[in-house]
């Protein structure tokens, strides 16, 4: 019954918009409503300021890690664990309580496979970090540790399931990023500035 009832607890987690919940008490504008009608820490930063979205991004992290920490905490076994990481990262993506118009996802995969194995969540975030230092569009940055991001769970997860679910988190999210790669082609692409 457990495997059944995690990843539904999963969904409903990923499904707490962390934008529109820190937006609303910040006294902002929906995120859905304004700039790149994203709701996520890019956007809210873009037009919120840093202080609201560094907790965005924390919110977006944590409701990753907590149903995948739960999952573990409670015995699951690795699919479980696999379907608890679509599960939270589908709920970010179409989140049941905002209309399913949600985010591109990229701080919850980061919550989901830290919490599978932090070193790969390490990594990831240091690919991120690094390819925005040196070139400050936040969507190269994402969709550069998306594709690596396999690589390190290949490496330091042998776990077939948990490999699948991660390749398949990588498919939405590059999905998610096809106009941001169309504009980082045509060099149309933003950049962030701090």
């Amino acid at each position: 019954m457990i495997s059944y009832i995690l990843p539904v607890a999963a969904y409903f987690i990923g499904s707490i918009s962390s934008a529109i919940v820190v937006t609303r008490l910040m006294g902002l504008q929906d995120p859905r409503e304004v700039g790149s009608q994203n709701p996520g820490a890019t956007n809210v930063l873009r037009y919120g300021g840093k202080a609201a979205a560094a907790i965005t991004l924390f919110g977006d992290v944590l409701k990753g890690v907590v149903p995948v920490v739960l999952a573990r905490v409670l015995g699951a076994g690795e699919i479980t664990l696999a379907l608890v990481m679509l599960a939270a990262f589908l709920g970010h993506l179409y989140p049941v309580f905002h209309g399913f118009r949600g985010g591109k996802g990229v701080a919850t995969a980061l919550g989901v496979i830290s919490a599978i194995n932090i070193w790969v969540g390490l990594l990831l975030a240091a690919t991120w970090v690094c390819v925005f230092l040196l070139f400050r569009y936040s969507s190269l940055s994402a969709v550069t540790a998306a594709v690596l991001a396999p690589i390190y769970v290949w490496w330091q997860v042998p776990a077939r399931p948990i490999f699948v679910a991660t390749c398949i988190i990588v498919a939405f999210l590059l999905w998610r990023h096809r106009s941001n790669i169309r504009k980082l082609v045509s060099g149309t692409e933003s950049r962030i500035r701090l």
